[in-house]
């Protein structure tokens, strides 16, 4: 069964189709419903499922920057849109973000029950393909020219002539087009892990792994040492952007699919090929680098400069929030690049010493100063809700209302908080 999450502003159609949909019996568990792109996106946090179904034109949050925000904190949750006529053209700008189907409005349970059917295959055929996975038509030509990289530890780092020479190699064995002064190089290195932390990776294991990685990356995966080493091209906006997002949806695949742990270790991202030993290396340290924890994901640039300051990069992160959370550009990603950690540590290391996840600390932060800001000053709502990072003051005052139980009107008042 598939975990799926409904979101939909419109409550008389939300809870119809709720009650209409034979969900188990189309292989789905409904595990919660949401009125608006907000509570959408706490409930992906909370629950995490398989699926979320979701109109379009929300409150709050918008259908493409739900999307966005989905695939930054949960990758593999594949997101089917509700769509009117008027805002396809919209919604297909959303394409990047796992949009595993478009569907138009108006729909009756029974459209959509058979297209949720359709959509359950193509969930099928992807949880299929990673378990058994699809080979690289490429890997055998370039695995000699990479594996060489890999393992010879005699070569002379950063040395330009020597990666020009490298770079016109692959582009002779056909594996780029150009050669590119813009690509970066790193090396990831994944091991599968059972419940006893047991390293039980296979080189069939391989292939999946590679899967995800092709979709963000120039990639070419290996069996070494009983894990499987990737080394990724890519410029560096992609890297940026896409690589906490793999990493993470590597883990969860492998946790939802194999029922397994998985440690991922990273180097250093280098602009060289003649570096690509010394990030394999990194990589693989990265992994091991806990003797604690030695399943998750590990940055080596995480581990090395912050190796005896994990508290402090956590407390680091609740003062750049105590001083910004009035930017509503302000989030996870934004915090990590101030910081130089990576998404994925930085969110580990808030959740380990306050129990809590950034937005939920970001919020409780906003609404405590606008809770003051009501009761102390005169400003008005509206200017409160902008000073504490809200675009929207009706989010605002929804966000004000959850979190406190009352509504900044009442607040104002003098109201008992619920």
């Amino acid at each position: 069964m598939y975990t799926i999450v409904f979101a939909d502003d419109e409550e008389e159609v939300r809870q119809a189709i709720i009650k209409k949909v034979n969900w188990e019996e189309i292989g789905y568990e409904f595990v919660g419903e949401a009125g608006n792109g907000a509570e959408a996106l706490e409930l992906v946090e909370k629950l995490r499922p398989d699926v979320l179904l979701t109109d379009i034109q929300m409150p709050f949050v918008s259908g493409i920057e739900l999307a966005r925000q989905v695939r930054e904190i949960h990758p593999s949750t594949q997101i089917v849109f509700l769509s009117g006529h008027d805002d396809f053209t919209y919604a297909q700008k959303a394409i990047q973000y796992n949009i595993i189907s478009y569907l138009l409005k108006p729909i009756s349970a029974t459209e959509l029950t058979e297209e949720l059917g359709k959509i359950k295959i193509k969930i099928d055929d992807e949880f299929r393909r990673f378990t058994d996975g699809v080979s690289d038509p490429n890997r055998e030509t370039v695995m000699p020219f990479f594996m060489s990289l890999l393992l010879d530890e005699f070569q002379v780092e950063n040395d330009a002539q020597r990666d020009e020479e490298l770079s016109q190699k692959l582009v002779d064995l056909g594996f780029t087009d150009r050669i590119d002064s813009g690509l970066l190089y790193t090396v990831m290195t994944v091991s599968i892990l059972n419940e006893a932390e047991d390293n039980v990776t296979t080189e069939e294991n391989v292939n999946s792994i590679h899967s995800i990685l092709r979709k963000y990356f120039k990639v070419v995966s290996f069996y070494i040492n009983g894990k499987i080493t990737s080394v990724l091209l890519a410029g560096k906006r992609g890297f940026e952007k896409y690589l906490h997002i793999a990493v993470e949806e590597i883990s969860e695949k492998v946790k939802r699919i194999m029922g397994k742990d998985s440690g991922i270790g990273i180097g250093r991202i280098e602009e060289g090929l003649s570096s690509i030993h010394k990030c394999y290396v990194e990589s693989v340290k990265a992994i091991g680098y806990s003797t604690k924890q030695k399943r998750g994901i590990f940055f080596i640039e995480d581990m090395e400069k912050n190796k005896n300051s994990a508290e402090l990069i956590s407390e680091k992160a609740m003062e750049i929030i105590n001083s910004s959370y009035m930017n509503p550009e302000i989030s996870l990603v934004s915090v990590s690049k101030e910081i130089a950690v990576s998404p994925n540590y930085l969110s580990a290391l808030i959740k380990r010493f306050t129990g809590q996840t950034f937005i939920d600390i970001l919020t409780r932060k906003r609404i405590d100063v606008a809770r003051d800001m009501l009761l102390h000053s005169d400003y008005r709502i509206r200017e409160i809700a902008e000073q504490c990072g809200y675009s929207d003051q009706h989010y605002f005052s929804y966000s004000f209302k959850k979190v406190t139980g009352i509504s900044p009107n009442a607040c104002r008042r003098g109201e008992s908080e619920g």
